[in-house]
């Protein structure tokens, strides 16, 4: 219902816009025979000049032109507008005659305001009977190598005080877009009008725009990787090179190897390319592949098609102006032709995605933002083809358009870009919980592992080798060990290997059990390891645990046991220490476990370190812990820290 208002209202602001163009009072039209021309601006252009188009193929003579008037094939131009030919593919001359009503020799310009292949002025003075040319130049230089540097092709002429003379400006424009803007004034008013074009005609804040609006996509680009801000960057690079082609701003800007370049290309080619990127924009935002994937697909071909047809152009339009100019017609129609099946898209795209309850108000704001752009196209094209010569705004409807739809596109593509950070947030987070809730599962398989595998030991290992133990003191082995004295020493020997063996497997499995409630606290678990390992007198083990320990969550509990027990072991078995100190400190926001020897050291590289200490780093950085290691010939103090 609003979209129809909308549409509503837009009509009425083109009638009220035409309306008041129209009921505005204008001069009497009165056809003159004679341009005055005065300082620093006289009448208007065409008031005065007349014009008659002939074929590519005829050889450029301002004698036969001047025939041709005689003959009467001349006709007048439109009253107070710009000559708008449309898609003619034809020579163009204008027959103006002027007369210089200052009491001074003035320095007047002829200029045309748009791209022309190559132009020329011929003038022929009172007393003269052939024309002689004044000048000629081609678009295809930038202003700096023309003759008279501007972004307009001007052709100087000097008139003595109340002198008369006809001229004759020819224009040749392979494109099909004769659409000519065309002035004759002074030198001085001309360049004091060029100074100040950029800002009275808004160029200079409006190019700012554009520029700003695709550095800041391509800053989201950088923070989110999403394509679409890329495609957004492009698009607007090809309408604000098509808007600067228009009023000749590349001439003025670019060096001449990009401004050939970008002409090479064509300019309403650009509008093309920028056609293309604007359907992917659209694909994109409105999320078209998962919920209409033929649409999306013909919008690929689409673009696709666009863009290998702007490659052919710019490589077959230079042998067609010089050897085919039937078949540059069909490129040109062609050009035009894919460029209405590109905006329909979008509008079919809209229209389709609307239906959608789900994806109605993505619709509804794309519309309004293709809208702002496809009325300021709309008026454009249709004086691009002839079909009006209307242009309510400056510089042109175009830009405008293409300045409110930025604006919109760039607010729907931060709302975007805010709505992707808080949907990668979210990912983040269920990540985060998956990850944790596996490390759970992990932590208990292992700790289920861990204990089979002590009580295997405990109970099935250790009472077999101490029944092996007490065989071995029996009175039989005995007997046999003392029949001489190298048995007797081989039976000391393999005793305490035997007593050895028997009391590392029980250190062993008490130190792989967990603190479990009800089985020992954290802090009777650790003392009670460092008890079983004092019994064998080397190193001397000490221990501290602050109050408050066993009030921590058992999973914290078992980490923390299972650390220090850990580092206890190595300390015992690797460092050849003889005194080691463990204490276990709660601290306002971090349990902290540091276990500290005087034995030989070791290099610390994460990388290459044992099981141990790799399974050590494994358990704290689940918990989102640190471990510091600090390791010298002197001995080793290794922290880790786990939040609680």
């Amino acid at each position: 219902m609003w979209f129809r208002s909308l549409i509503a209202l837009v009509f009425v602001c083109w009638q009220a816009v035409t309306g008041a163009a129209c009921a505005a009072e204008k001069p009497p039209q009165v056809v003159r025979d004679t341009l005055l021309l005065k300082d620093p601006k006289g009448p208007h252009i065409s008031e005065a000049y007349r014009y008659y188009t002939e074929s590519f193929d005829i050889v450029p003579d301002p004698e036969q032109a001047e025939a041709q008037w005689q003959a009467g094939k001349f006709k007048t131009g439109p009253w107070h507008k710009t000559l708008n030919l449309g898609l003619l593919h034809e020579r163009v001359w204008m027959r103006l005659v002027v007369r210089n009503t200052e009491s001074q020799r003035l320095r007047y310009l002829w200029s045309i305001f748009n791209f022309t292949d190559s132009a020329a002025l011929y003038c022929r003075r009172q007393g003269e009977t052939r024309f002689r040319r004044l000048g000629a130049a081609s678009s295809w230089v930038p202003a700096a190598e023309r003759a008279f540097p501007a972004r307009s092709l001007s052709f100087p002429f000097v008139l003595e005080p109340n002198e008369t003379a006809v001229l004759y400006l020819r224009i040749d424009l392979h494109a099909g877009a004769l659409y000519l803007p065309t002035y004759i004034e002074t030198a001085e008013h001309f360049l004091g009008w060029e100074m100040n074009f950029p800002f009275e005609r808004h160029w200079v804040w409006m190019l700012g725009f554009y520029l700003s609006s695709a550095l800041f996509n391509l800053v989201l680009y950088a923070f989110l990787r999403d394509r679409v801000h890329l495609w957004y960057v492009a698009y607007v690079a090809c309408v604000t090179l098509f808007l600067m082609m228009e009023d000749g701003l590349d001439a003025m800007l670019l060096p001449r190897l990009p401004y050939q370049l970008i002409w090479t290309i064509g300019q309403f080619n650009f509008m093309l390319l920028a056609a293309a990127a604007g359907i992917r924009i659209m694909q994109l935002f409105l999320r078209l592949r998962s919920g209409w994937p033929r649409l999306h697909q013909a919008g690929n071909w689409l673009a696709g098609l666009a863009v290998v047809f702007v490659v052919l152009y710019a490589v077959l339009f230079p042998w067609a102006v010089r050897h085919s100019l039937g078949f540059l017609q069909v490129l040109n129609t062609m050009r035009e032709l894919l460029l209405l099946c590109l905006f329909a898209y979008g509008w079919v795209v809209l229209f389709q995605v609307f239906q959608s309850s789900q994806r109605r108000r993505l619709a509804a704001y794309y519309a309004l933002t293709y809208l702002f752009f496809f009325s300021g196209f709309a008026i454009f094209w249709s004086n691009h083809v002839g079909l009006s010569s209307f242009n309510p705004i400056y510089p042109n409807p175009l830009a405008w358009g293409l300045l409110l739809e930025l604006l919109v596109l760039s607010a729907l593509l931060t709302g975007r870009f805010q709505h992707t950070l808080r949907q990668n947030a979210q990912l983040r987070i269920r990540q985060l919980r998956q990850r944790n809730a596996q490390g759970a599962r992990l932590i208990a398989a292992q700790e289920e592992e861990r204990e089979q595998l002590a009580r295997e030991l405990h109970d099935a290992l250790g009472p077999n080798l101490a029944a092996l133990h007490m065989a071995w003191q029996g009175q039989a082995v005995q007997q046999a060990m003392s029949s001489s004295p190298e048995a007797a020493a081989a039976g000391r020997h393999t005793e305490l290997l035997l007593r050895h063996l028997r009391d590392e497997v029980r250190t062993f499995s008490h130190a792989v059990l967990p603190a479990e409630p009800g089985l020992g606290t954290l802090s009777e678990s650790v003392a009670a390891l460092a008890e079983l390992i004092n019994l064998y007198g080397s190193p001397v083990v000490r221990t501290y645990c602050d109050e408050g320990l066993d009030q921590l969550s058992p999973s914290l509990q078992q980490t923390a046991y299972r650390i220090a027990a850990e580092l206890l072991n190595n300390a015992v078995r690797h460092a050849r220490a003889t005194a080691v100190q463990v204490q276990l400190l709660r601290l306002p926001a971090t349990l902290e476990i540091l276990v500290e020897d005087d034995g030989s050291g070791f290099k610390n590289t994460k990388s290459g370190s044992g099981i141990g200490l790799r399974g050590v780093y494994a358990r704290a950085e689940y918990l989102r812990g640190q471990v510091h290691i600090d390791s010298s010939d002197k001995g080793t103090t290794i922290v880790v820290r786990l939040p609680c």
